[in-house]
């Protein structure tokens, strides 16, 4: 291959590359919006969780059983303060904290799970947990 032909094509990958960050990029956050910034790609073009901006009443963010995100923080907080590294740990401490054990478990279920729908879920969860 010639030195014109790799520079050609290096050119044409580059351009190829701008544009797929172009068509993929993460969307801004309205005004009435949660959202991620500083992702030049939304993560769900590969598979992962999504970046798209969320209405703060968008079913991802909605409690499961009476369990939000700050109760489910709350738990995860206080599990992270005590060493707790396993889910039936975390039931356990949930039920000593006040929670119905029946209830909280496939709550934290549902919420790691939309955690890996929308990144917007994970960072509530993270500002509910302080960070």
């Amino acid at each position: 291959m010639g030195l014109f032909k790799k520079i050609k094509d290096g050119i044409d990958s580059g351009v190829a590359a701008g544009q797929f960050a172009q068509d993929n990029a993460t969307q801004q956050a309205g005004a009435d919006q949660i959202g991620v910034s500083g992702l030049p790609v939304d993560p769900a073009v590969l598979g992962g969780p999504s970046s798209a901006p969320l209405s703060s009443d968008d079913p991802l963010l909605q409690p499961i059983n009476g369990i939000g995100i700050p109760e489910y923080a709350h738990v995860a907080k206080e599990a992270q303060a005590r060493g707790v590294t396993d889910e039936a740990g975390m039931v356990a401490l949930a039920a000593e904290l006040g929670y119905d054990p029946a209830v909280f478990g496939p709550a934290m279920n549902e919420w790691v799970s939309r955690m890996g729908q929308s990144m917007v879920v994970g960072q509530e969860f993270r500002r509910a947990l302080g960070y």
